[in-house]
């Protein structure tokens, strides 16, 4: 088994807290409303804390961390057509913070591992496709709570 880490930050002019409760805490509620492949999200064990397992429609989740003091929320993909097969899980350590004084906002650093299977690798393409659907998702969400300020 390999494991291939993938790094980078985001900025968002939402403010940590709220950005976070939305991405971490309630985006079960809110993801299916801003991604049109998402129909629902289900939750298959647990209460939304460390260990519990989601079933997003398109790939199967498990929720490793909770930390609402410190905006940490890490998960990882565990099944579903989001995770090849040469690969057996894809981890996702993400942090909010608070953005420079100046600008305000936040930003979000997410840690990617991907743990493969035997001798597979992950190329420079699929982690550039990987950070840009990232990104495009917490834009998404962006979106989303500047045009709902009474959300979260």
């Amino acid at each position: 088994m390999g494991i291939f880490t993938h790094e980078f930050a985001t900025p968002s002019s939402v403010a940590p807290a709220r950005l976070y409760k939305a991405m971490a805490l309630d985006f079960h509620n809110l993801f299916p409303k801003i991604v049109d492949s998402i129909q629902c999200v289900e939750t298959i064990e647990g209460n939304g804390a460390a260990g519990t397992i989601k079933k997003i429609t398109l790939v199967e989740g498990q929720v490793e961390e909770v930390d609402e003091a410190k905006r940490v929320y890490n998960y990882s993909i565990i099944g579903g057509v989001g995770l090849p097969e040469t690969w057996e899980k894809i981890s996702f350590e993400t942090i909010v913070m608070e953005g420079p004084k100046e600008e305000g906002g936040s930003i979000r650093k997410v840690n990617i591992k991907y743990f493969t299977k035997g001798d597979a690798e992950v190329c420079d393409e699929v982690l550039k496709s990987n950070q840009s659907r990232a990104e495009g998702l917490l834009k998404f969400i962006e979106a989303y709570l500047l045009a709902n300020p009474h959300y979260v």
